[in-house]
């Protein structure tokens, strides 16, 4: 079996996801794991699949047939390079008013000192009491086996001083 990483982006309407599927599985494809969504009136995604290895290049021509409804670009999975010891997740929240810069930093910290990013929501919406507008961010990360993760931790509460936000661990 391959696995195969589709990314899908298109304007937001009724059928996408079965369209998607539909073409998955005609061609052998079992849909293992996604993450899909709305902003703006645009809809995109990642989807992990796996397929025969005899199908692969069949079931690519087929989702490039899909253009004009989604544009769907396929990546090889597989895994990075890892550590021995497996890693352990660091999840927190990002909180405060919303100005430039805050992804960049945040995410050049965690780059700093190895951590991958494995999920990231992001928010901004209207402050009630200031009449600005608030940042929110959740933030799961891999930390490698070799990474101090109190290091981490210090280090983000030192970039939340600087640019002005609350930095709160998840459990």
């Amino acid at each position: 079996m391959t696995t195969l990483v589709l990314t899908v982006v298109g304007d937001d309407r009724q059928g996408l996801v079965a369209a998607v599927a539909d073409v998955v599985t005609a061609h052998g494809g079992n849909w293992e794991n996604s993450q899909l969504a709305e902003l703006s009136g645009a809809f995109a995604g990642i989807i992990e699949v796996s397929v025969g290895d005899d199908r692969v290049e069949e079931l690519r021509a087929a989702l490039g047939a899909l253009d004009g409804l989604l544009t769907v670009t396929t990546h090889a999975g597989g895994a990075g390079t890892k550590d021995a010891a497996p890693p352990r997740s660091f999840s927190f929240r990002v909180l405060g008013n919303d100005h430039p810069g805050i992804v960049r930093e945040v995410s050049s910290t965690l780059s700093a000192h190895g951590l991958s990013i494995e999920r990231m929501t992001t928010e901004t919406r209207d402050a009630a009491m200031s009449g600005g507008r608030l940042f929110e961010a959740t933030i799961a990360a891999e930390v490698p086996a070799s990474v101090d993760v109190d290091a981490v931790q210090a280090a983000l509460e030192r970039l939340a001083a600087e640019i002005q936000v609350d930095v709160t661990r998840e459990p």
